[in-house]
């Protein structure tokens, strides 16, 4: 996607498959698709979020800036859920320098104090909106009985198989299981 030509630092930014989601205590704070990852000389890669798929309202900018020289100048935001405070929780370059500049206005988590999920995207995969939504749920519920006693689609194909015949001593003869519906 972009990267820099400065062979001592170099920065790299491309565009992540998939699905992100940022966890914090269990609780989501971000979840996109449209997340930009940065290699930044031998960083570790971060992950970039754009503001409007991150709960921005459980964050609260601080007075903490810090500065680097590659990228510019980075505000920074305490998050506070369930009794937990955290100042550095996530940082923003408002006005990223130029080399940089595709990371303007997004969002990083400090790794340390969230998890990141990801979700590979699937063929013709699309985004699903709302932080609650499985992305598999509408292939589950078209999978189950409609209320007519039969499936919405076409039965998905078998992954079990029915147990072998046990020739061993302690075997019984007619297993319970035959003859009732069960595997």
């Amino acid at each position: 996607m972009q990267a820099t030509e400065n062979n001592d630092h170099p920065l790299r930014l491309q565009r992540k498959g998939g699905r992100v989601q940022v966890l914090f205590e269990g609780h989501l704070i971000a979840d996109s698709d449209d997340v930009l990852v940065l290699n930044e000389a031998d960083l570790a890669p971060v992950f970039y979020f754009p503001r409007q798929h991150v709960e921005m309202e459980k964050l609260v900018q601080n007075d903490i800036v810090t500065h680097c020289p590659y990228k510019g100048d980075a505000r920074h935001f305490t998050v506070l859920r369930d009794g937990v405070m955290i100042e550095r929780f996530a940082w923003s370059y408002d006005r990223p320098n130029a080399e940089a500049s595709g990371i303007g206005d997004r969002i990083a988590f400090y790794p340390e104090h969230v998890d990141f999920h990801e979700i590979a995207a699937a063929p013709g995969e699309q985004r699903v909106v709302g932080a609650d939504a499985d992305p598999r749920v509408d292939e589950v519920i078209q999978h189950t009985d409609s209320g007519s006693g039969a499936s919405q689609k076409d039965h998905w194909e078998q992954n079990v198989s029915e147990p072998e015949d046990d020739d061993t001593p302690d075997a019984p003869d007619a297993p319970p299981y035959r003859g009732v519906g069960s595997i």
